[in-house]
């Protein structure tokens, strides 16, 4: 099963529907201005392919909608454009499937937790704030300072576990 079987959205309800779609896109839109950058066309295409993905993408199948729609074909496109989307907190990279997705609230900085779906590849993104202090407190009772985590789960949606059943 593939995360399209679901049907149009996202892989839960703070991605349903186009009108999120537009949400986050202003919000990304905002953010960026906020740091003094800006979407260019194929940035805002790329960030655009990921929120339609439902899921998370690898660099060349972004890479490869982006040179349909004549934005190039070289590997670089694709990665400087999702680059430049996760430093500026508008996508994330999940590194267990080695693919981004886009955020789903970039218009603040919060900790998150990637559900991953081990049937569909889709990716939930839900709060961490409590686990991430959970993991900032055990990293300062072993003196460690943390830069940065990446909390990611493995499980099953409820749109495969139903349709499992």
């Amino acid at each position: 099963m593939t995360p399209q079987d679901h049907g149009p959205g996202f892989c839960c309800a703070d991605h349903s529907g186009a009108a999120n779609v537009t949400a986050i896109l202003t919000e990304a839109e905002t953010r960026a201005r906020a740091q003094g950058a800006r979407l260019t066309p194929v940035r805002r295409r790329t960030l655009e392919i990921l929120l339609q993905a439902h899921g998370a993408l690898g660099a060349y199948e972004v890479l490869e909608k982006l040179s349909t729609e004549g934005f190039g074909s070289q590997p670089p496109v694709a990665y400087r454009a999702l680059n430049f989307l996760v430093d500026h907190g508008l996508a994330h990279r999940i590194r267990r499937l080695n693919a981004f997705t886009a955020c789903a609230h970039p218009g603040h900085d919060h900790r998150a937790a990637f559900l991953i779906c081990e049937s569909c590849n889709s990716v939930t993104e839900a709060d961490a704030g409590a686990v991430s202090a959970a993991l900032d407190q055990a990293a300062q009772s072993a003196g460690f300072h943390l830069n940065r985590a990446t909390i990611e789960a493995v499980g099953q949606c409820s749109a495969c576990r139903d349709s499992a059943a």
